[in-house]
């Protein structure tokens, strides 16, 4: 894997490298075929004029290549969410948060990063930009992992050093279990999401792909206008536990055994890992039975627009938003007290430990072929994207934070350990992230 941006930073303070050159190379690989299909749209020569800026290289990002996902507002470009109903709105006329944030912390944006449209699945399918292929295999093409696909690649392959995305159900750890890299969704109210198009506006979470957790606890301090607060406690220090309750379900050949092997690393280091059964996890099925929150919100948002021209969604993505059209006002109002009332539940089961863990998703990266457009392909596009969103979508339900951390050893195919816990546990969680991702990094030389 390339650099991160600690190490990369490091560099350019040791005059081994500068701002520019590492555009250069970002701009490379970005034109290279490993990111065919990754950006919608490229601002190469905007950051080689930030690279090249009196004083970039004293800011928190040094000049250094950032992406964004096409859901968040860049002054001047038209924000579509990878699809075409948008592509003819007029520009966005400020910055969204996100974007001002990280533009004055001294990122380069290298360009827009491909997405399934409109955000709605965890897969990585686009049938109207193409779908980027996964650069963790050189065999058959594998799917990235979604929503934030072209983001996920760009940081993988070295065009960024950060991708900046959103997670709803599982948008950023996806994608990073499935491409190798790392993903943090923090809790959701510590980034504004103003200025980006909506899937959930209940679960939509502002934040980011990195090449590490440090850079993951640096992304995060941007975006959130916050410091955290480091701790240098050992891991043995945290009390974690195992979620048994269905996250451990049909786990594939290569995640299992990429698991087991992680979880006996830990305890013979010291961690102290319980089981627990949670098994108020299977609440969620009932409860979100009728589409829950993003079909809900989603028809808000799109209804008009489906009426229209709803012949240029993905029909994939389209089907999942005219869920919502069968909620009532009222199916909403209990959807909302039945999450208020699940999440208390989870805070009292969850007592007493500092963070869960389990695999990020089931399984590793399936073929493209086999989930791409085509009603013959339908049934299991969406099994997969089900399997996929499984684990990671319970932290987004529950108002909480998570990590995917790499776990895989050399030879395997990505495989991802997500370390979560309930709300306003970002620090706990990145902490203890810290101190996993110091033991497992040994394991993928």
């Amino acid at each position: 894997m390339p650099l991160d941006l600690r190490a990369t930073l490091l560099r350019i303070r040791g005059g081994q490298t500068d701002p520019i050159a590492e555009i250069e190379h970002a701009i490379r690989v970005a034109r290279s075929p490993c990111c065919n299909g990754a950006f919608l749209k490229t601002t190469f020569d905007l950051a080689r004029t930030v690279a090249s800026a009196p004083g970039v290289r004293q800011k928190p990002l040094g000049g250094l290549a950032v992406s964004i996902k096409d859901l968040f507002d860049v002054a001047g470009q038209v924000t579509s969410g990878g699809s075409l109903v948008l592509q003819n709105v007029p520009p966005a006329s400020n910055d969204s948060p996100a974007v001002a944030r990280l533009r004055r912390a001294g990122a380069a944006f290298v360009g827009r990063t491909n997405m399934v449209e409109f955000a709605f699945s965890g897969v990585g399918i686009n049938p109207h930009f193409g779908t980027p292929i996964n650069p963790c295999s050189s065999d058959a093409p594998l799917v990235p992992g979604g929503s934030s696909s072209g983001a996920a690649v760009s940081v993988a392959t070295g065009a960024a050093f950060i991708g900046l995305g959103s997670d709803t159900g599982g948008s950023i750890r996806i994608p990073a279990a499935l491409t190798g890299i790392v993903g943090f969704k923090n809790t959701a109210r510590l980034t504004p999401t103003d200025g980006t198009l909506p899937l959930s506006t209940t679960l939509d979470t502002a934040c980011a792909l990195t090449r590490s957790v440090e850079d993951a606890i640096l992304a995060h301090e941007l975006l959130a206008q916050r410091q955290v607060a480091r701790s240098p406690a050992p891991l043995s220090a945290y009390r974690l536990a195992i979620c048994k309750t269905t996250m451990l379900d049909g786990l594939d050949v290569t995640v299992a055994r990429a698991w087991q092997r992680t979880i006996e690393t830990l305890g013979r280091a010291g961690a102290r890992i319980d089981d627990l059964e949670l098994t108020e996890i299977v609440e969620l099925q009932q409860i979100q039975a009728k589409g829950g929150f993003s079909a809900a919100e989603s028809y808000a948002w799109h209804r008009h627009l489906l009426g229209k021209v709803g012949d240029s969604y993905d029909p994939r993505v389209a089907s999942r938003i005219r869920r919502g059209a069968d909620m009532s006002a009222c199916d909403y109002i209990d959807l909302l007290g039945a999450r208020r009332s699940w999440i208390d539940k989870m805070t009292v089961a969850m007592r007493g430990y500092d963070a869960i863990l389990s695999p990020t998703v089931p399984l590793i990266a399936p073929p493209i072929e086999n989930v791409a457009p085509g009603a013959q392909r339908d049934e299991a596009f969406f099994r997969i994207n089900a399997m996929l969103l499984r684990n990671t979508s319970v932290v987004n339900m529950l108002d909480g934070c998570a990590i995917s951390i790499p776990c895989h050893i050399k030879g395997e195919l990505p495989v991802g350990l997500m370390v979560w816990a309930g709300a306003m546990r970002d620090d706990v969680v990145l902490n203890i992230a810290s101190r996993v991702e110091e033991l497992l990094r040994t394991m993928l030389l």
